[in-house]
């Protein structure tokens, strides 16, 4: 057996979700393998559920997956261990030149002392809430790669799921990064320019809940 989490954005409350799922686990590493998986959570979820990975049994979920994203043409991975300032040093922006695999495992995340912040654009995030950069740059690269009418698909859908996600070793998932992006949609009709509304975004953030699940 194997446990997973799932998000919704429960219309009602006006708040995120997480919920968690007990499955038949299907051991090895192939996509075949990750498939049976992915149908087995969505089995016990019970509802009308869309995995964000590039193990989607739907091409939409391929399409969000993280890997497939661009930020002013990085690869979002990139974006975000480019952003990491340390104590000793960072961001180290020609990890945006690096496969994103070297650049999320480069040498200099362990030896630049604490993590302190992210920079982006050149506005400093805060390490609180703790998804919230890894959530917005997300977002932002939605808006820059994908069309909106492709976007709103995510309406028909009511929790997202990201298989390869472990909350016992990681934080951020693109899943509940989805949700958010969900509610933003329900909230203004559309996706809209975070960027620009930072401050607004920040407010609403928090008062959906993401801050906490």
């Amino acid at each position: 057996m194997a446990e997973r989490p799932a998000w919704r954005f429960d219309l009602e409350k006006k708040k995120i979700e997480r919920n968690s799922y007990e499955f038949v686990f299907n051991s090895g590493f192939s996509a075949v393998q990750k498939q049976k998986n992915i149908r087995a959570l969505h089995e016990q979820i019970g509802k009308r559920a869309l995995e964000i990975s590039t193990k989607s049994l739907e091409e939409l979920g391929i399409k969000f997956s993280a890997f497939h994203l661009k930020l002013n043409d990085s690869f979002l991975e990139n974006v975000f261990q480019s952003s990491k300032k340390y104590e000793y040093g960072g961001p180290y922006k020609d990890m945006l030149n690096l496969p994103p695999k070297d650049a999320k495992r480069d040498d200099r995340h362990q030896t630049s002392g604490r993590l302190l912040s992210f920079v982006y654009n050149k506005e400093e995030f805060s390490l609180e809430p703790k998804t919230f950069f890894y959530d917005y740059i997300y977002i932002l690269s939605v808006r820059e790669c994908i069309p909106a009418e492709e976007i709103k698909k995510l309406l028909e859908y009511e929790y997202f799921t990201d298989i390869e996600f472990n909350p016992k070793k990681s934080i951020n998932c693109q899943a509940k990064s989805v949700t958010v992006l969900k509610a933003l949609l329900l909230e203004y009709g559309e996706l809209p320019d975070i960027q620009k509304q930072r401050k607004e975004y920040e407010k609403f953030y928090k008062n959906i809940g993401a801050d906490s699940v």
